[in-house]
């Protein structure tokens, strides 16, 4: 089965991606030899494929993991921290959140080394013998979209950054940050070479690689992202629209008729995704870094879970996972975003509700609704249930489980996403998962074009895009309900269908960002965050690895500049 081929050839090709790394060595005074695969290696008809295959694995280390989740959900509109954890300056805002924190230095680190590997490929191409021109044309073009998404995911995070475009040999500290025009330029440069040269075909016969409909994805977001900036263009709207049009209409995606089937483990390709990031149940092929981070796999089945293993009835099983309570949702998500319910089955769907006893016993007692004295459970019976509305003490105490209202939520306490829970994992401590990961799908698609085409003035295409998404959410014999017309759609219509649709997804911090409204709606709806964060925060703190490594000007400050206000 072709799902597997990418996968597998990182075990060999990873250390290729080694012997090209130098932008990101921690020290470039203390190197260390990783492999005895010399780096002519790449330059044979193997090697080469096996560059390519390695350059994917960057991919790995930012979506299905943890440092990738926490630079995209964390210290937004819709989720907040829970109880345990790290890395909570990235939700607050505060003194946390610095130029010293790994996962910063590390996320930094590892997008280099991917460039790098894709520079290498691009340039030494044309010397590779054994492959034919139209092959190693569309494996030059697999590197391009790569090296645009990883300096796309750069710019998000960080603005201008060093753009290199060529194999960096040996070690250097000659940097310099570039404008943001400059990044746009040559990310869209990158991407449109890439879309006149990849397959046109919704997914390779060798599952995993990029295609045309995939980079047209990405360079509609780079699109809708410059048109919000300083660098926009009066076409950019537009240019966004006929992109996410293209990719609507012209491979045969087609939206799954229920939300909930998106997100089945066993389904994991599907004709709604458009371009996925690659797992496998193989802790050797899960590997994407040497830093030990990623712990392997695509692990955001941990951080969704509320604390249900202490609560009497239960105890902590594969099927309802390990909860590391990270990330709950926040008031103004659930009750504002999410307050159809009626109609829009998204709420039910995404958010586990019930709990059944995997630890019974008798007379045990509550641990957090007071309704009743005791407990009692056989194996099987509802031990939680979440109405997800308040319900009277009466109403509590007429049921045999504990009911958990809105008003008892809390860091520990609070519904749970379940868009990316694994029960093939081993047992129930194992972390790595096997599920892909999903980074651009059909329905992002068509609310990125709902939106480029409302900012172009095109309302009656938007709302029919928009109401695509809108009609698949709807319970059966309520979808026409979900129809929006005309006057009803505005740019906080399309925000909140976003966060309805795409929650959790690595997306929202960087929406909010290119919407220039990070600041204004985590003061709002987020008051973890909102008495710390300030307009500086719409960049990370440089790494200061980085900026130690870089050469220094005649006044002797690094000449990488740290972001301001850090």
């Amino acid at each position: 089965m072709k799902i597997r081929t990418i996968k597998k050839s990182i075990k060999i090709a990873g250390l290729a991606t080694m012997l090209l790394v130098s932008q990101s060595c921690k020290d470039v005074l203390d190197e260390e030899v990783v492999s005895g695969i010399g780096n002519d290696y790449m330059n044979t008809t193997k090697g080469f494929e096996d560059a390519v295959k390695a350059a994917y694995s960057t991919l790995r280390y930012y979506y299905g993991s943890q440092q990738g989740l926490t630079m995209s959900e964390y210290g937004t509109d819709i989720y907040a921290t829970g109880a345990d954890g790290g890395y909570k300056g990235f939700h607050f805002y505060d003194g946390q959140l610095n130029p010293t924190v790994d996962y910063l230095i590390n996320t930094w680190d590892e997008l280099y080394k991917g460039i790098n590997t894709c520079n290498a490929i691009i340039d030494r191409a044309p010397s590779v013998t054994g492959i034919t021109d139209a092959v190693k044309k569309v494996r030059v073009a697999e590197a391009k979209f790569l090296r645009a998404h990883y300096y796309y995911l750069l710019f998000m995070q960080w603005g201008g950054v060093d753009l290199r475009l060529t194999e960096t040999l040996a070690p250097t500290k000659e940097t310099k940050r570039a404008s943001e025009a400059e990044m746009y330029t040559q990310i869209i440069k990158d991407l449109t070479e890439a879309v006149a040269d990849l397959e046109a075909k919704a997914q390779s016969a060798d599952y995993g690689r990029a295609t045309k409909p995939a980079a047209e994805t990405l360079l509609a977001k780079v699109y809708l992202t410059k048109a919000y900036s300083t660098s926009k263009a009066a076409d950019d709207f537009s240019k966004a629209a006929a992109l996410c049009k293209n990719v609507t209409t012209a491979y045969g995606f087609k939206l799954l008729d229920d939300f909930a089937s998106v997100f089945d483990e066993n389904n994991q390709v599907n004709s709604e995704i458009v371009f996925a990031t690659q797992y496998t149940s193989d802790p050797l092929t899960n590997l994407t870094n040497n830093t030990g981070a990623a712990n392997g796999g695509n692990n955001l089945h941990l951080f969704f879970g509320m604390q249900y293993d202490v609560q009497p009835g239960l105890k902590r099983d594969v099927f309802y996972g390990r909860p590391f309570k990270r990330l709950r949702p926040t008031a103004y998500f659930l009750n504002t975003v999410l307050a159809d319910r009626t109609n829009d089955s998204r709420y039910k769907k995404m958010f586990r509700d019930t709990w059944l006893s995997n630890n019974p016993g008798a007379n045990l007692n509550p641990s957090f609704d007071d309704s009743k004295a005791k407990l009692t459970f056989a194996a099987g019976d509802t031990a939680i249930y979440m109405p997800g509305v308040e319900w009277t003490k009466a109403q509590r105490a007429a049921r045999k489980y504990q009911v958990l209202v809105p008003s008892m939520y809390n860091e520990a306490l609070f519904p749970t996403l379940i868009k990316f829970f694994d029960t093939k994992r081993p047992d129930l401590t194992y972390e790595p998962g096997s599920r892909d990961y999903f980074v651009f799908r059909l329905a992002d698609v068509y609310l990125m074009q709902a939106e480029a085409l409302l900012q172009s003035g095109n309302v009656a295409e938007a709302v029919t895009a928009i109401n695509e998404v809108r009609y698949r959410a709807g319970w059966p014999g309520k979808k026409e309900a979900m129809l929006l017309t005309a006057k009803d759609l505005t740019m906080e219509t399309i925000m909140e269908e976003r966060a309805r649709e795409l929650a959790g997804e690595q997306i929202r911090w960087l929406d909010l960002k290119r919407w220039n409204l990070l600041i204004d709606r985590v003061k709002k709806y987020n008051p973890q965050a909102a008495v710390n964060i300030k307009d500086y925060h719409v960049l990370r703190p440089i790494p200061q690895t980085q900026i130690d490594r870089s050469a220094k000007g005649a006044d002797g400050k690094s000449v990488f500049a740290q972001n301001p206000g850090y």
